[in-house]
């Protein structure tokens, strides 16, 4: 698993809860949603009895009926006074990047993940796992680095995944596919009586940011594309 393969941080945890899967205790792992939790705790208790915690009762019969118990979604639960842990391994997963001191006290081992974004050294790991994953499914066969800019970690692990399959589609894409994209969203949004007028913003709103970026210059931009400097001023002030 690349996760505990290559991240310090999640395979201290693994490792402990690895340590303490044969004993009696309760270990809680609290951080942000799609941080990697969940992986880290299926790796190990892919046996166990799973059971979410907005369903009190259900914890309740599972922690008299099985040993190995993880409960998902442990901010969910409505009376934490009435679970007992003992004669169980029970394992946490806590959607937060803050534990209350009331959770904290049922718990013998309490295991922490930063966000992604305070993890550099995951998130160069993370970028070249994917990048890779994305090549093989878009097969992809040149070498496209993904700019470190461009990498999302606003949710940690759903945004990076996402970013960067976005950004080799992205560099894949040729006139072809961009014209096939093109067709298949003008067929769904091919209504009103001035498509036409409507719709030519794709284009030169686009197309003029673009130019802009590229050449930092209204003057360039004008040449380039070959249309008067107040045409394109008129439509800076109109698109952008």
């Amino acid at each position: 698993m690349f996760l505990i393969n290559h991240s310090v941080v999640i395979n201290k945890i693994y490792q402990s809860l690895c340590s303490t899967m044969d004993i009696f205790v309760s270990s809680v792992i609290y951080a942000e949603r799609y941080s990697g939790k969940t992986e880290i705790v299926k790796k190990v208790y892919k046996n166990s009895f799973w059971v979410d915690g907005s369903n009190l009762q259900d914890i309740q019969k599972a922690l008299k009926e099985h040993h190995y118990i993880v409960i998902t979604n442990f901010e969910k639960i409505s009376d934490l006074d009435s679970l007992n842990f003992e004669n169980v391994n029970v394992v946490a997963i806590y959607n937060s990047d803050r534990l209350s001191k009331r959770v904290e006290n049922k718990f013998a081992f309490i295991y922490h993940i930063p966000p992604l974004i305070q993890r550099e050294d995951d998130i160069k790991v993370l970028a070249d796992y994917y990048t890779q994953e994305a090549k093989e499914i878009f097969n992809v066969e040149k070498d496209i680095i993904v700019d470190s800019l461009e990498i999302d970690v606003s949710k940690n692990l759903k945004s990076l995944k996402s970013s960067i399959y976005k950004n080799i589609l992205l560099n894949n894409l040729d006139k072809d596919d961009l014209s096939y994209l093109l067709y298949h969203y003008f067929l769904k949004n091919y209504d009103g009586n001035s498509v036409y007028k409507e719709q030519i913003e794709l284009f030169e709103k686009v197309l003029i940011e673009a130019g802009l970026e590229l050449y930092k210059s209204q003057l360039k931009l004008s040449d380039v594309l070959g249309i008067n400097r107040n045409t394109l001023r008129k439509k800076i002030n109109e698109y952008l």
